[in-house]
């Protein structure tokens, strides 16, 4: 690894990323071909990343590389990303760690030797803006999944008391369904004509299966209530 000629950065660093701390190895060829490496600890505060920062600089340190270990390196990342050349982020598979016991030392010593030898493969890191709208998007997507969640335990739960709201309506989160779920809800006595009155004058069902449709069970309290929480997360 200290042959010059197998080496392709002549100075670089290896990061092993943990929660709370961060090691950093780096090593450096000089034109006699021998290596000089140094080695610092630093915490994981905003202000002692920037101290990283500065520290790989004030050796002129430009190209780094780190595993991409759960969220822990992104903070790393955003820190390093203005001021170096290329921060490199890998999938751990792609390094082949010694496996064994854990030494954060050997570790970013490993990462660094590997980097500096070309035998690193980099993650796809897309620009800022583009991880902010995927993060977004992502988000959004978590949310859409659980209201879809919910409605379908609403849909469980009507299905149980023998509510067959789901077969005469296309949409039991409509409006026209919506406002029948609130009156079986209410726990107030109601009609028929009470039924009706909450389906709008657009919706096609035929009002006799509607009627049919609400003719369910009694719900007992705990349906009511499970229907209540759910139908309460559905409207946050």
């Amino acid at each position: 690894m200290n042959d010059v000629t197998q080496t392709v950065l002549l100075v670089a660093g290896g990061l092993d990323v943990h929660k709370s701390f961060v090691i950093v190895v780096i090593k450096s060829t000089s034109e006699d071909g021998t290596v000089k490496t140094v080695k610092k600890r630093f915490s994981t505060f905003r202000s002692d990343l920037e101290d990283l920062r500065d520290w790989l600089l004030q050796n002129d340190c430009h190209h780094v590389c780190m595993e991409s270990t759960g969220k822990y390196w992104i903070p790393v990342y955003n820190v390093l990303e203005p001021a170096m050349k290329e921060v490199r982020v890998c999938n751990p598979k792609w390094l082949s760690l010694v496996k064994g016991e854990k030494d954060d030392n050997k570790d970013a010593a490993r990462i660094c030797d590997l980097y500096r030898n070309g035998m690193t493969k980099s993650s796809y890191i897309p620009n800022k803006q583009i991880r902010i709208l995927r993060e977004l998007t992502r988000l959004r997507q978590k949310y859409v999944q659980q209201r879809t969640s919910d409605h379908n335990r609403l849909i469980n739960c009507l299905t149980v008391s023998n509510y067959k709201l789901d077969i005469v309506f296309s949409n039991v989160r409509g409006k026209s369904a919506s406002r029948i779920v609130d009156l079986i809800l209410s726990g107030k006595p109601y009609t028929d004509e009470d039924i009706l009155k909450c389906v709008y004058s657009r919706c096609k069902a035929p009002r006799e299966d509607i009627l049919r449709a609400c003719h369910g069970f009694e719900l007992d309290k705990f349906q009511r209530q499970k229907l209540q929480i759910i139908q309460s997360n559905i409207n946050t």
